[in-house]
């Protein structure tokens, strides 16, 4: 039985595999990330430009740079100067260079949605997605995640105010230390896996089952978070990348990063599709092949 159950398990693996290469997936993580390096720093600093007229401007720069570290390891510093830099002087740039912005920070969303369309091509070829829902879903996320940064700004800003006057409850007053850093740490796992599984469950034509979504978004938060490690271990150490690239060892370094993120993003899509497919009594030849 239990070796049965072992080749089940590579038999559906190498399907995935097989489908993930059929499906050009190297090639649509390649432009999920590249995509995404145009979309992260003018979608931050539309951001911040916004809630900083809400909230004070340095927590949201704290809160902003902890994030792009999860994004984008090694080179999160340089993300940040060009957002700090932006946000200095935004007002110079206008209506229309702001609205050029806003359209600029969508375009991860609509080509992560198109790559989706690849994976998930067993239910556009059903259904398709109405166009004006496509072009308003990246609009969605990006109030989505100015709402979630507006209110991590809001949360930490009450832990710092408790640490330093303390918890006045019943006439009594309570001191609050800092939070551990595993529990930050921690915390921002959770939140970057519920993203994930928002992704999962939006992004595709068709309803996703929450409970997959949400097994695809912490599967994938986990395995981005060994491979962040990892790709900080190695340009830190072993990478010859700034001698090699010199100046645009920065950008280069940040679209592996994106790159090796969209892979992990996309392959997790692919083993959705495959159980579904697996689900339906389709075989693996079902779908789209670009080859």
């Amino acid at each position: 039985m239990t070796d049965l159950r072992v080749k089940g398990r590579a038999t559906f693996l190498g399907r995935v595999l097989a489908g993930f290469r059929a499906n050009q997936g190297l090639l649509l993580s390649g432009a999920v990330a590249y995509y995404t390096l145009l979309s992260v720093v003018p979608m931050a600093a539309l951001l911040l430009v916004g809630l900083s007229q809400v909230v004070d401007r340095e927590p949201l720069l704290e809160i902003t740079r902890a994030y792009l570290e999860l994004l984008a390891p090694v080179r999160a510093e340089a993300l940040m100067a060009q957002v700090a830099l932006f946000l200095d002087n935004w007002k110079v740039v206008g209506t229309v260079g702001l609205a050029v912005l806003l359209f600029f920070s969508s375009l991860a969303f609509t080509v992560l949605e198109n790559a989706m369309s690849v994976i998930f091509f067993h239910r556009v070829a059903i259904r398709r997605r109405h166009f004006l829902v496509s072009a308003i879903i990246p609009y969605c996320y990006i109030l989505l995640l100015a709402a979630g940064l507006l209110l991590v700004s809001l949360v930490t800003g009450a832990l710092h105010s408790m640490e330093a006057d303390g918890l006045t409850l019943l006439g009594r007053t309570f001191t609050v230390g800092p939070l551990p850093g595993w529990l930050v740490y921690g915390l921002g796992v959770a939140g970057e896996a519920l993203l994930l599984a928002s992704l999962y469950l939006v992004m595709p034509v068709g309803r996703l089952a929450l409970s997959h979504a949400l097994i695809g978004g912490a599967t994938a938060a986990l395995l981005w978070e060994i491979t962040r490690h990892l790709l900080t271990w190695y340009f830190s150490t072993l990478s010859f990348v700034n001698v090699i690239y010199g100046s645009l060892a920065s950008a280069v370094i940040v679209l592996l990063s994106l790159e090796a993120a969209a892979i992990i993003l996309l392959l997790g899509a692919q083993v959705i599709a495959e159980y579904e497919r697996s689900g339906d009594g389709d075989g693996p030849d079902e779908g789209l092949r670009t080859e």
